[in-house]
């Protein structure tokens, strides 16, 4: 890294630039705490509201109707640390670049989550004042625990009826295993709310209530209760900073004075070292908590040089790693994170910028395709709108206009430079439907839509079946295909005629055994020969298909061995129960035979199909079903009968907890068991409870079904 990794042209430095994401349980109020944010470093002068359906950052049709957010949205603004009398901030009077995503809360969207979280350096996790940790919280948290995201929470709707701060606080202890610590306590909840306690500072913020929304506020000395509460939140934050920090623990034991800004900076270290969480409390809507929320992004969430090298290796050798250290001055490296097609430039590129710059007109280098591409223009996004730049430096997200060959996951880069960042992981879909044009017109404009859809959205997968004929879409839920079908009409004037939605079954294997496989054809001339011998043996759950080769003394030439992969890997796409993938197998190639003449790539290809298909009958291949993660709240009135109706859904009831006027039960059930149940759980609870589901795991699915699914191929 060069003495000064911020070039001189850049607006902002790096030590002054925030990269964050907010993320939450869908209905936590993320989008209108973006909205807040934009409001008060002056880039809207506005305020829209998500269920007005104008709010800045779900600019989408579907999102303004739905009330909720399905694409993530990127939005960059500044924020400077206002001076408070008796109030310390590490970053007073210096201008702070913030560039935040507002990602979706719907399971369905989880992929927006995660190809964010991948490029960005710290978080916002939005919590419920009065709902606490939920699933897609949870969904959420561990995809930050996977890219070693700093966070802080902030809980949202203090103003609801039942919100109990210390509560979500404990919650976030216990279920998610964090050390979360109040840094910012709500005065009051409910109709009460009426400020912050700045625990650090050991200072009250009052909001005044006027047409202003929120802007005009006092900082006080505490007062009466206040002050104990202070006292008591800033011993246990002092202890348990000076914990995670050395010098401040020496201090502490030796009981000498430690000052705010020790105190401060000790904390940004721990947080940025995922070591602590600080958390802060407030009302987004009612524009309660927004401004101090703010100062705490600057105070403790990283800088672009906060955060440890990118990860990459070279692309000619996998187990080569790359560190890509963020620098203007070293060679330009970037990790494209999302595609979307507007309809002004055509293809948009979403990308993260980890080392050195890039201006419009250069070439970048594509280590996937091997191909070099112009950039036609750079954008900064904001939401729906965009504003052309001339030069994007590290730690910078913006997006790329001319580059026809590029996925989501793609490292740019110099062209001289030969490194691949680690890629996002997806999921794979739980549920497809076919769909046909309702015109021959049609056809290949859907075919054109649905291919440009697909590069879009890593988790939507459009295929052919081959039985049918059909188109088939898969997704991660009916409100996932639901949204896709209402895109094809709008965006691309295509429109569909779908069918039922069809679960995406797997296939595995109980028991192990050995398979083998011979191709033997003389046909006159040059003939056909191939012969392999296998084992098969079930992988631990969720680990993927795996493939070995033992086989000894040149049996099979190493040549081969290419085309036997091949064909493994092409049988495994049809099981043998009812034709669905097969998963979770480990292969071990361990014997066979050639022929000098005879034999090629082809043949043996051919005879690897034949060993493993020999196996899998004799391995007692059973079929999966996806299960999923329910959790179902409702008035405990009508406790009992949601529970018999997940009976007869086939579900494994968990746990049940009653917080307030409101139970909350936890249940695995099969997908296929839950179409429809939204309008069945309204019926059964007069329109009262609510429930989310994620995807869990693949289970056996019982012998009397069985029967039931394999007299018809899979769709899918």
């Amino acid at each position: 890294m060069s003495a000064n990794p911020s070039s001189p042209d850049r607006a902002f430095p790096l030590l002054r630039t925030r990269n964050i994401g907010i993320t939450a349980h869908i209905d936590a109020g993320k989008t209108t705490l973006t909205e807040r944010i934009l409001f008060y470093t002056g880039m809207i002068h506005r305020l829209g509201e998500v269920h007005d359906g104008a709010a800045t950052t779900d600019h989408m049709e579907q999102e303004r109707e739905r009330g909720i957010t399905i694409q993530s949205a990127a939005v960059t603004c500044s924020w400077e640390q206002k001076p408070e009398e008796g109030v310390t901030k590490l970053f007073q009077g210096e201008e702070q670049r913030v560039n935040i995503i507002d990602t979706p809360g719907h399971v369905d969207f989880t992929a927006e989550v995660e190809r964010s979280l991948r490029v960005l350096d710290g978080a916002i996790v939005v919590f419920c004042g009065v709902a606490g940790v939920q699933p897609q919280t949870e969904t959420v948290w561990r995809q930050a625990n996977k890219y070693s995201v700093p966070r802080i929470i902030f809980v949202n709707k203090m103003d609801r009826v039942g919100a109990d701060f210390n509560s979500v606080v404990e919650e976030v202890r216990e279920k998610l295993g964090a050390t979360a610590l109040p840094i910012l306590i709500p005065l009051g909840s409910e109709d009460s709310l009426r400020g912050q306690l700045d625990v650090i500072n050991q200072k009250a913020v009052i909001y005044t209530e006027d047409d202003t929304l929120g802007s005009t506020y006092e900082v006080r000395d505490l007062e009466g209760d206040e002050v104990e509460l202070g006292k008591l939140a800033y011993a246990e934050l002092l202890e348990t900073v000076a914990g995670a920090n050395e010098e401040l623990g020496e201090k502490f034991l030796m009981e000498e004075e430690i000052t705010v800004l020790e105190l401060k900076a000790a904390l940004r270290e721990a947080t940025i070292a995922n070591e602590i969480v600080p958390v802060a409390g407030g009302s987004a809507f009612k524009n309660k908590g927004v401004q101090f929320l703010l100062d705490a992004v600057a105070d403790y969430l990283p800088s672009p040089l906060d955060i440890a090298a990118a990860k990459g290796m070279s692309p000619d050798d996998e187990s080569k790693e790359i560190l890509v250290e963020t620098d203007d001055a070293a060679k330009f490296c970037a990790l494209a994170f999302k595609l979307t097609n507007d309809k002004h430039f055509g293809k948009f590129v979403f990308f993260r910028v980890y080392s050195g710059s890039v201006s419009k007109g250069d070439q970048v280098y594509n280590p996937r395709t091997g191909k070099k591409e112009r950039v036609g223009r750079l954008i900064q996004i904001q939401a729906d709108s965009f504003k052309d730049i001339d030069t994007c430096y590290s730690g910078d997200i913006a997006g790329m206009v001319g580059l026809k060959h590029t996925a989501t996951g793609d490292t740019l880069s110099d062209p001289s430079l030969k490194v691949a960042l680690e890629r996002p992981v997806f999921p794979e879909p739980v549920i497809g439907m076919a769909v046909e044009p309702r015109s021959t017109s049609d056809s290949e404009k859907m075919s054109l839509a649905l291919s440009r859809l697909a590069d879009e959205d890593p988790t939507f997968v459009v295929s052919k079946n081959e039985e049918t004929g059909q188109t088939i879409i898969s997704g991660m839920g009916e409100l996932h295909l639901e949204v896709i079908i209402d895109r094809l009409l709008r965006e691309s004037n295509v429109n569909v005629r779908v069918g039922k939605p069809q679960i995406s079954y797997r296939e595995t294997i109980s028991q192990p055994a050995t398979g083998e496989g011979k191709l033997e054809k003389q046909t006159g001339g040059t003939g056909q020969y191939g012969h392999v011998i296998l084992e098969v043996k079930a992988n631990k759950k969720g680990s993927g298909n795996t493939f070995e080769n033992t086989v000894k003394g040149g049996v099979i030439p190493k040549e081969f061995f290419g085309g036997i992969e091949r064909g493994l890997k092409e049988a495994m796409t049809t099981g043998i129960v009812a034709g669905y993938p097969v998963v979770d197998v480990h292969v071990n190639v361990k014997d066979g035979s050639f022929h000098e003449v005879d034999s090629n790539e082809n043949a043996f290809r051919m005879a690897a199909i034949f060993a493993i298909r020999d196996a899998f009958v004799k391995a007692n291949s059973i079929l999966l079903e996806p299960v999923m993660d329910v959790e179902v709240s409702t008035p405990p009135d009508y406790q009992g009968d949601v529970m018999g109706d997940l009976n007869r859904r086939r579900a494994q009831l968990g746990s049940m907890e009653t917080k307030g006027t409101i139970c909350t039960l936890k249940a695995q059930v099969p997908l296929s068991a839950m179409f429809g149940y939204m309008t069945d759980l309204r019926t059964l609870s007069s329109g009262r409870a609510s429930f989310t589901m994620e995807p869990s795991s693949f289970e056996p699915v019982p012998d009397k079904l069985v029967d039931e699914l394999t007299g018809r191929r899979p769709a899918a």
